[in-house]
Formats: C-alpha cells, structure tokens, sequence
C-alpha cells in the first residue's frame, strides 16, 4: 500500500480547487433560494437547497442580474470553490428564475425597485418625432419579427435610413449583447432618431431577457428615444415599461414608429376639401352680410333724404307765409313812402298799384 501523500493544509485546499477547476469549471444547479442575505451592501450570499442536500452560493451584488428572494427556484452557474477556511461554496456566474412562479416574482421584485428610482415615471419618457429620418433597430434579423417590423415600415413609409444590430434575443448570451449594441448606437457621432428593440412572442422564460436589470437600466439611459414592442400585447416586460414609448407588437412598434402616408395623404385631401368647403360658405356669409349692410345703409340715406325733404318743405312753407304777395292777396295793402301830411305814398295792393297824398297822419 502507498503511502499516503503529506498535504499541509495550503496545499490540500489548492489541489481541491484545481481539481474542481479541472472537473468542473463551471456547473449550473438548480434548487431552491433560503437565507438570501446582503452583506455591506456590496455581497450577496444565499443558501441553495433541495429535499437532500444545501450548497452555499456567494456573489457580488452588481453580478447579480436578478433580485431573488427565499422560496424561489432558480439554476445557479458558477465555480465550485473551497474556501481558505474551509467553506465549501459556489462562486456565482449567473442566477436564472426558473417556472412561471420564480420568474414572476423576480420581475415584481424588480419592478418595485424600478418604481421607487422612478425609471417608470412618466415626465421622464421622451416624445418619438413625428416622422424619424433614422431609425437605429436591435432585434434578430433572422426573426419572422424582424421581417413583419421592416414590411410594415416599407408599406407605411419607406426611404428611412435603418440600421440593423443583429443579437440574440433569448438566451443567457442575449442581454449582453443588445446592451453592447444599445451602446454602440448611443456613441455615434451622429446617433439615430429613435432606437427601437424588437421581438416576437414566446414563453415566459424566453421573455426573460428582457427583465434583465442590466439591460433594462441600459435602455432607461439611452440618449436616443426609445421604441420597445416585445412579446404579444398581452406581455409586459421591465425594458418596455422603462422605454420611453412600449408597443404591444413588433408589428405595432412599426405602425407607432411611422404614420401610413396613404391616410396622411387623404387625411390631407380631406383637409384640402373642407377648408374649401369652409372658404366657400364664408364667402356666401361675407356676400350676404355685405348685402345686407349695403340694405341697410341705403335705406338709412333713403331715410335721411326724406327727413331732408321734409324739413325742406316745412321751411318752403315758412317761406311763403312770409311772401308779401300772399299777404296782399289776403287783402292787405303795402304802403311805401314817407308817412308825414302833404307826403306822396305809394299804396300796393294785389291787383293795384295807387299813389296818394298824405292828408293827415294821427298817433294811435
């Protein structure tokens, strides 16, 4: 028999981790979260177990993508490790909820933090522009989304300058990836209009990425507008509640992202046609109200000229009261010349002409 090999306690630990370095450099277990605990703010170690054994697991709190809490299912990847002091434990890599459960609670852990930052509220979402001249898209260019997003684009618009970052959308590799291709767009020196991330449909576990609190927070801090429409409309996942505006569709992300030029076209038609029609009517108002004005003015001079005839026939008849000839005819006589006796007058009568001498002139 051998004899045994003499380790000092160093070297036992080394060789073990080598050992499991070598067997095992990564594994993924899958078990149920206890004594989730945060340490200093900065470490996150929990406890994960099954009916027969429990297994330590520790990470940074920045590695970890997904808040968990006691009681859910996840699959743990990491490094099996042995501590200096003897602490067997898990080095984690990655956590993934696993069942509709783990993940709905995952996302609703989440979402409350998101809530109290106040990434959802609304006064920080950004208006899209009317019609984007560039248009930045992230999604699977392999994906029937893909295709159904471009063929709406094209029918409702067309001629916009699309650029195209091909990525995973599921899949443990695919947050990392639309966050390196979020960053590419949001560093141009010339960045798009609006930035728009798409995906199809498909299962809760699929949809996951898309709850990624890495990825979620890259959206929320895009310098470029951003257009989510992931899942069907009956899916909400935490990058579209962050993004500045969420489409129920990919389909229905390329109705939002672009009006359809045909109906902006009838819709201009319409417009054109009711504004004469509008020109017209207050043409007919504008004759009717002038001719009726012009009515009035006239019968109010008409009014005026018979006031002036009427006063000018009072005054004509003021006029002849005072005509000596109406008063003659009434019988009375106009005597001209110097009343004093042994004067010559001239007496003027209606129909007679008398002169006569002055006889006598007595004060009344």
């Amino acid at each position: 028999m051998a004899e045994p090999v003499l380790l000092s306690v160093s070297d036992f630990v080394a060789l073990t981790n080598q050992t499991l370095e070598y067997a095992y450099p990564t594994v993924s277990i899958v078990g149920e979260v206890s004594e989730h605990r945060i340490s200093q703010g900065k470490w996150v170690g929990f406890n994960l177990k099954d009916e027969g054994a429990v297994v330590n697991c520790f990470t940074s709190v920045y590695n970890l993508r997904t808040p968990v809490e006691d009681g859910m299912k996840v699959v743990v990847t990491g490094r099996p490790r042995l501590s200096n002091k003897g602490y067997f434990s898990i080095s984690i890599q990655s956590v993934k909820p696993v069942g509709e459960g783990a993940i709905k609670k995952g996302f609703e852990l989440l979402k409350a933090k998101f809530e109290v930052e106040g990434l959802f509220a609304p006064e920080r979402k950004r208006p899209l522009p009317r019609v984007p001249k560039s248009v930045a898209v992230i999604t699977s260019t392999e994906s029937a989304a893909y295709a159904d997003f471009t063929r709406i684009l094209n029918e409702r618009w067309g001629g916009l300058q699309v650029q195209v970052a091909h990525t995973q959308v599921q899949g443990d590799p695919a947050p990392d990836q639309i966050i390196r291709a979020i960053h590419y767009f949001n560093q141009q020196a010339e960045p798009a209009d609006v930035l728009v991330i798409i995906r199809g449909g498909g299962s809760a576990e699929d949809l996951a990425t898309f709850n990624d609190e890495p990825l979620a927070r890259a959206i929320a801090e895009s310098r470029i507008p951003t257009l989510v429409g992931v899942g069907h409309e009956i899916d909400h996942t935490l990058s579209d509640m962050v993004a500045d505006v969420r489409a129920a569709t990919p389909t229905h992300a390329a109705e939002t992202l672009v009006p359809d030029r045909q109906e902006l076209i009838r819709l201009a038609q319409h417009q054109v046609e009711q504004s004469g029609q509008a020109l017209i009517a207050a043409m007919t108002r504008f004759q009717q109200q002038t001719r009726e004005h012009l009515a009035r003015a006239w019968q109010r001079i008409e009014q005026q000229i018979q006031v002036g005839f009427d006063q000018l026939a009072a005054l004509r008849l003021g006029v002849e009261q005072l005509n000596p000839q109406r008063v003659l005819q009434q019988g009375y006589a106009l005597v001209r010349g110097e009343l004093m006796a042994g004067k010559t007058i001239e007496i003027e009568t209606s129909k007679q002409m008398i002169t006569a001498e002055v006889k006598d002139v007595t004060e009344k």
